[in-house]
């Protein structure tokens, strides 16, 4: 018998999934999350499933991990204190960025607070051109000048990022021997090595924060390793920003890689359901503690972007360009809002309600919690509303006050809005909902989709609770309630392949490569790959590369990704990537031009390590007297006090149907069938709600 276990930090728990591989099996246990120690939060998760399932470190083949300590570093700008070498002259290219602005007529609009300050930004004398020759050489007599101004500086890392070095690295690479020979224990970041790619600002960003939250992420996990270690558990996997999984050591070399990690990890496991139940195009909605987020798989597929930004306004809307750093690795395109359970409501000065960005976390948590919080939450909106259990969650784990939630409630929001407790906490979850929607258009309605030609998968913690909602406001017929959903992100974390990307400028127009310098830049990207899968242990026929270009029309200014045949290269291949290319751009632009010469700027390889798939199955089961525990009531704007059944998800056999309203309850997730609505449970543990009329 063989187990994969999938852990995810969350913002108030964190969540242990496990699968036995043959059956497809799956287990949950949830704990509160440790700010203080995220580590600690996952010994205590991971010692909980295996001691509540009775697996032995031994069963173990698999363990995969989701963590927040890169973003939150940056959103706290509590990364290492890092030093930046940049080519004589720009010096400032952090502090230029780009003219995006996201809002144009706001004159005072500033961007994020530079990670790296300028006494820490250092010069040396050299200079590469356009086409990648040497214009100055390197001073390497500035180099034991650059050495003693870094002993100086009380900084963890060295970030290193010369002019045009993705198009010839030598003065970069001699520096870095340099740096590395003095200075042994602290990491030292070539933007050639972290990301060859055109574009400086960009690849200055992406390098100085590898240099800011590398000694974080390599400290966070070696104490980790070391206590996956102590249990006898298999080496760590670490979820990364493209959908895969990365080994620990690998993601100290490139540590932008986990970036959303955790949101990342939710997609995934939505796109194996995808698959698995046939339902291939799906909205996917994960709603936790703290944010929810939401994604559109096409065709049991999800799509990535080459760049995100994290910080500033773009950490509460992806396309709020301009207001954060960028990042270019790959990411799963996503849209994130600060709408969890624990997002605190409150009165502006204006007397209008409002909810969130502010969340009340783990601690001290929502005011039922009874931990030292006061404000009112969408958690104990929830409950007093009568949609959570009144007398615990999590199985009777956690202990929670409905008297504490309605005097946070009545004082915080009620008074002051003139209206009973009920309506304003049913205000609360209007205002949350309508924001969720809001993300759920953005990859749907924004990009061309109609939402109700798609299912919308709600897990996380709360998402199948407030799920019917959003789908009566995007009029969407059906939901999608996979088994575990509030532990349900973890599952993506061991049910994805190990996966690294690598991209190298390649600057040149369709009608002018030689197919065999395409293929040689493609075969040392492979280079690259095959060393990090051996080093991996992936067996050579686990072992598969995916090849793209990035590819524009001739003065354009970004470009489109277009997927490409393996090799051998030649005038067809060329051919095909004009053909697929014009047809993409038509697509996507709604307009193309044949005559146009067609650039290509990058090429990228994934490198993909095979790990078996999996099939997610939850046993259902019956009760002698049927699965309703109780009824209470629930309290709706519409139709204000209904008396409803209380059902236990985990004695509701296959083939069960229930009408709303109603309420359906397991260990680490609750799902309202609003009235309108019923739901129908299947054989797999999968619940899916329909709409009988909109409501």
């Amino acid at each position: 018998m063989a187990w994969r276990i999938g852990v995810d930090i969350g913002g108030t728990f964190t969540d242990v999934a496990l699968v036995e591989e043959e059956s497809g099996r799956i287990g949950v246990a949830k704990v509160p999350t440790t700010p203080d120690d995220f580590g600690r939060g996952v010994l205590d998760g991971l010692k909980s499933v295996m001691a509540k399932y009775h697996i032995a470190a031994s069963e173990v083949g698999l363990l995969s991990h989701a963590t927040t300590v890169v973003t939150n570093a940056i959103l706290e700008e509590k990364g290492a204190p890092a030093a930046l070498i940049m080519s004589r002259g720009f010096r400032d290219i952090l502090e230029l960025r780009r003219s995006s602005r996201p809002d144009l007529y706001d004159l005072f609009q500033d961007g994020p607070h530079i990670l790296v300050p300028r006494r820490d930004r250092l010069e040396i004398t050299e200079r590469i051109g356009a086409d990648g020759s040497v214009v100055t050489p390197l001073a390497e007599a500035e180099i034991a000048d650059l050495i003693a101004a870094i002993k100086q500086r009380d900084v963890q890392s060295v970030a290193v990022c010369l002019m045009f070095s993705f198009l010839n690295p030598e003065h970069e690479r001699r520096l870095g021997a340099a740096l590395r020979d003095a200075f042994p224990d602290l990491p030292v970041y070539l933007s050639s090595e972290v990301l060859p790619e055109i574009r400086e600002f960009e690849r200055t960003s992406t390098t100085a924060i590898c240099a800011y939250v590398g000694p974080i992420l390599a400290s966070y996990l070696a104490r980790l390793e070391e206590t996956v270690k102590g249990l006898g558990l298999p080496p760590l996997y670490v979820m990364g920003s493209n959908g895969g999984v990365f080994e620990a050591a690998e993601g100290v070399t490139m540590p932008a890689m986990a970036v959303e990690s955790g949101p990342a990890a939710g997609v995934v496991a939505a796109s194996l359901i995808a698959n698995q139940t046939g339902k291939r195009d799906m909205l996917s909605f994960d709603m936790g503690g703290t944010t929810a987020k939401a994604s559109l798989i096409r065709d049991g597929s999800y799509e990535t972007t080459p760049e995100y930004e994290v910080g500033g306004g773009a950490s509460g809307n992806r396309w709020m360009n301009g207001t954060g750093h960028p990042i270019r690795v790959p990411v799963i395109d996503l849209a994130e809002v600060s709408a969890g359970g624990g997002s605190i409501a409150w009165v502006d000065r204006a007397g209008a309600l409002r909810v969130g960005p502010e969340s009340a976390g783990a601690t001290p948590g929502p005011a039922c919690y009874q931990r030292g919080g006061t404000e009112p939450t969408v958690t104990d909106c929830n409950l007093l509303l009568g949609y959570l259990d009144q007398k615990s969650l999590l199985g009777g784990d956690l202990e929670i006050s409905l008297e504490a939630a309605e005097t946070a409630i009545t004082e915080k929001l009620a008074k002051p809005l003139g209206v009973d407790a009920h309506s304003a906490a049913a205000a609360v979850i209007d205002v949350v909902n309508h924001s969720m929607a809001e993300a759920l258009k953005i990859v749907s309605v924004q990009r061309g989709y109609d939402p109700r030609e798609f299912v919308l998968a709600a897990f996380g913690g709360a998402g199948p609770l407030h799920a019917a909602a959003l789908a009566d406001e995007l009029a969407m017929d059906e939901v999608l309630c996979p088994p575990i959903p509030g532990a349900f992100s973890a599952l993506g974390l061991i049910g994805t392949d190990l996966k690294r990307d690598y991209v190298r400028t390649f600057f040149h127009t369709t009608d002018e490569i030689d197919p065999a310098a395409l293929e040689a830049a493609f075969n040392d990207l492979e280079t690259q790959g095959e060393a990090m899968l051996e080093r991996a242990g992936v067996p050579a026929e686990r072992r598969h590369f995916a090849r793209s270009i990035d590819a524009r029309y001739a003065r354009q200014s970004y470009e489109l990704s277009v997927p490409i045949a393996a090799p051998p290269f030649n005038t067809a291949t060329l051919d095909a990537i004009e053909t697929n290319f014009h047809e993409l751009h038509r697509k996507t632009y709604g307009h193309d031009n044949n005559t146009e010469p067609v650039q290509i700027v990058n090429v990228r390889l994934a490198a993909i390590g095979e790990i078996p798939s999996l099939q997610i199955r939850d046993a259902t089961g019956g009760a002698d007297d049927g699965p309703t525990k109780s009824r209470r009531s629930l309290w709706f704007r519409k139709v204000g006090a209904v008396e409803a059944d209380i059902l236990a998800r985990a004695t509701m056999p296959a083939g069960y149907v229930a009408t709303g309203p109603a309420v359906i309850e397991s260990l680490e997730s609750t799902i309202l069938i609003r009235p309108g609505w019923q739901a129908a449970m299947d054989g797999d543990g999968f619940i899916t709600m329909t709409r009988g009329h909109r409501t």
